[in-house]
């Protein structure tokens, strides 16, 4: 099975807008992603491909909140904005508390949908334990 090999190439590939990120945060983001999403054989995703466009998903929901954190810290999605007088209210209603995280950007939202076949009932017998 394997795990999934960060290349930032292929990153900025998919998301040129990073083409100028350098490399030590994006390899941050990416450890960070895999907090989130088990990189092991003990992975609930098999399928080496689609986990690296799960991680590659929740490395960009992770450089926007970074760069929304960055811009004054915002949470949520702009749920109504007034020009006179300035003002922004940000919302999570309709979102169930695990994804309100990630709804707050589309590529976590994205990640969020395509993993909804995984947080669905299963029995696993026996588990999985990590080689040392």
């Amino acid at each position: 099975m394997g795990v999934v090999v960060f290349n930032p190439d292929t990153f900025r590939e998919v998301y040129p807008q990073f083409v100028d990120t350098p490399n030590v945060r994006l390899d941050w983001w990416f450890a960070q992603a895999e907090t989130l999403l088990n990189n092991t054989d003990c992975s609930v995703v098999k399928d080496l491909g689609e986990r690296e466009r799960l991680l590659m998903l929740l490395m960009h929901h992770l450089a926007a909140l970074d760069e929304r954190a960055e811009q004054g810290g915002l949470v949520g999605r702009i749920g109504s904005a007034t020009e006179g007088s300035v003002s922004v209210s940000a919302d999570l209603s309709g979102v169930s508390g695990k994804a309100a995280w990630f709804a707050q950007t589309p590529w976590g939202l994205t990640y969020w949908q395509m993993t909804a076949k995984y947080r669905a009932f299963r029995y696993v017998p026996g588990g999985c334990y990590a080689r040392r």
